[in-house]
């Protein structure tokens, strides 16, 4: 699972601890979620507004499609392995950011083949009532400035 810090003042240790773990169990469920293939359960983890940053077109979604996620997920011939790394907590009240590196790997149909490649991760996530909830997320992969415009998918943290 993720390693991770917390940024917290010393008198809300317990409760960070607590909530640091929670934070960290929405990461752990996305994982699952894209390794299973499980829109539903990927969806679940996101506040139906969320504004999300990801990798496929337009530059904003709003909520997740659930129809749109499970196409994607369905057009890999393995589970879909999201492996994190670095991954730094921090918790203050009701919101929690998360920013790390996940190595996104499996076979897609098709010409693209097999997959792996580590991208940027950053959740902004608000309790809402006793649960964890995503409110933004941005996902992105630096890419070559020598012209070519190349994602940049063989670096490695």
């Amino acid at each position: 699972m993720a390693t991770a810090t917390l940024s917290v003042r010393s008198d809300q240790t317990a409760r960070a601890t607590e909530d640091e773990a929670a934070v960290l169990a929405v990461v752990e469920t996305l994982r699952k979620a894209h390794l299973d293939k499980n829109a539903g359960l990927f969806a679940a983890q996101f506040s139906p507004d969320a504004d999300i940053f990801n990798l496929a077109p337009p530059l904003v979604h709003h909520g997740v499609d659930l129809r749109e996620k499970q196409a994607w997920m369905d057009s890999w011939t393995t589970p879909i392995e999201i492996d994190s790394r670095d991954l730094k907590v921090t918790v203050s009240g009701d919101f929690a950011f998360v920013h790390g590196y996940l190595r996104l790997s499996g076979t897609k149909r098709g010409a693209e083949g097999s997959v792996s490649f580590w991208m940027r991760e950053t959740l902004c996530l608000e309790r809402q009532g006793s649960e964890w909830r995503i409110v933004h997320e941005h996902t992105s992969v630096p890419f070559y400035m020598d012209g070519t415009f190349r994602p940049a998918f063989d670096l490695n943290p």
